[in-house]
């Protein structure tokens, strides 16, 4: 069994703990006259992540991860729910729709909007066939959000999808067999029985949102960058390499802060609902 692990734990090792461990040690590194061979060690490059400026622009990002997710939450639930009690002949095509733009290339999915909502763009034409417009629908804060909400709400739905397919029916005729009603069923067995599913789209929707660049970039005009577009910045124009990986590994922290704390929530309300079963 443990031969069977080692390609995996090689596989790990090359591609995913050697890059961290080397942009770790990058970040301790100055700046000014950096050289790979000779190195030297520095917490300046994190001092600066702490300065007004950017800490601004990563709560502009974690704000817009917040409302993005969010709405991915509000829309998703309620697409997967539909889904989920469909007949199994129906289920598949309403997936595959789903699916569908994941199979586009992310820029080419993220550029496509320019097309709809640009000036001279298919929105704006159909709008003038009626005498309206041209609205200016590109790079604001709003075209941003839609551009994250439609990028993102596969990864919503689909893993509450999958959570709610496998719920055991048993439970929920069971509930309306006691006499309650379709909202109760819901609220007291259908709702709490997907929860994983919606921590789990949680964790997939938020993560990308907040260290996105490609959105802002195409949808925003660089207006409004994220944390995303300076780590962009600093290792494909300024060059700046010490200080883009100290955003990252700040940033790599902080996302670890927030699954922490998801897992730390969850698991007192299992606690919580372990001892309201044992008060009954």
């Amino acid at each position: 069994m443990r031969k069977l692990t080692l390609p995996y734990f090689f596989w790990l090792l090359v591609f995913v703990v050697f890059p961290l461990l080397l942009i770790i040690l990058l970040s301790l590194q100055p700046n000014k006259d950096f050289n790979p061979f000779h190195l030297s060690w520095t917490l300046e490059n994190y001092e600066k992540f702490f300065t007004p400026m950017y800490l601004n622009i990563f709560l502009r990002s974690l704000r817009f991860a917040f409302y993005s997710t969010l709405a991915c939450l509000i829309l998703g639930y309620p697409i997967a729910y539909f889904i989920s009690r469909l007949p199994e002949n129906k289920r598949d095509f309403y997936i595959v729709l789903i699916l569908i733009p994941m199979w586009m290339n992310f820029l080419l999915r993220t550029y496509a909007w320019i097309t709809l909502l640009g000036n001279h763009g298919i929105l704006n034409q159909l709008l003038g066939l009626l005498g309206l417009g041209p609205f200016s629908f590109m790079y604001n804060r709003g075209t941003i959000l839609v551009g994250m909400i439609y990028n993102f709400l596969p990864f919503m739905v689909l893993p509450i999808y999958t959570v709610l397919l496998k719920m055991d029916q048993d439970l929920i005729e069971a509930a309306k067999d006691l006499g309650a009603t379709n909202g109760q069923v819901f609220k007291k067995v259908i709702f709490p029985l997907s929860i994983p599913g919606i921590m789990s789209g949680i964790g997939l929707v938020f993560i990308p949102a907040i260290s996105t660049f490609v959105i802002p970039g195409f949808l925003g005009g660089n207006k409004y960058p994220f944390i995303g577009n300076f780590i962009e910045q600093q290792f494909r124009f300024t060059g700046n390499w010490p200080f883009g990986s100290a955003l990252s590994v700040s940033l790599l922290l902080i996302l670890i802060l927030f699954i922490l704390l998801g897992s730390v929530i969850n698991k007192s309300r299992l606690k919580g609902r372990d001892k309201q079963i044992e008060n009954n």
